[in-house]
C-alpha cells in the first residue's frame, strides 16, 4: 500500500460536492487469499479527489489487509464508480483532517469539541481516485 500522496487523479474531472454528501460508499478490494472481489459498505469523507475511511478494526480489518496486499480498489458513490489507489494515512496534518472530516459528517463534531473514541483511534485510510469508470 503506497504511503505517499501521489497525484494519480489526472483522469478525474472536478467532483460534484453532492458526492461527498452521500451517506455511504462501496469499496471493492481484491481478496488477499482468494483473489476474489470483496465489497464493503462504509462511511467516508471526501476531500478533493481523495476519499477518507476510518477502520475501527485498525489494520486487522479484512478490507485493510486486502488493500495492503493490493492497493488497487474500486469505489462506488451513488451511481459513480472510480478506480482508486489505497494507502494508510501517515502524514499528521492529513490524518487530523481525515478524522475531523468524518467526525463532522457522521457525529456532528465541531471545532473545540473532543473527538469520539472511534474518530480518535480508528485507522485512517485514503483512497486516491484515479479515474471514473462510468463518467
Amino acid at each position: 500500500m503506497t504511503q505517499k500522496h501521489p497525484d494519480r487523479s489526472k483522469g478525474i474531472k472536478v467532483l460534484s460536492p453532492r458526492l461527498g454528501k452521500e451517506e455511504y460508499c462501496y469499496v471493492t478490494t481484491t481478496g488477499r487469499v482468494t483473489g476474489k472481489p470483496h465489497k464493503i459498505e462504509i462511511w467516508f469523507g471526501l476531500n478533493n479527489r481523495t476519499l477518507y475511511l476510518l477502520s475501527g478494526g485498525l489494520d486487522k480489518s479484512d478490507w485493510v489487509k486486502n488493500m495492503k496486499k493490493n492497493p488497487s480498489v474500486t469505489v462506488r458513490i451513488a451511481k459513480h464508480t472510480f478506480r482508486a489507489a489505497a494507502r494508510i494515512v501517515m502524514d499528521g496534518k492529513e490524518e487530523t483532517m481525515a478524522r475531523h472530516l468524518l467526525a463532522d459528517k457522521y457525529q456532528e463534531w465541531e471545532q473545540g469539541k473532543k473527538l469520539s473514541e472511534w474518530a480518535r483511534s480508528a485507522l485512517p485510510v485514503a483512497l486516491d481516485l484515479i479515474e471514473e469508470s462510468n463518467p
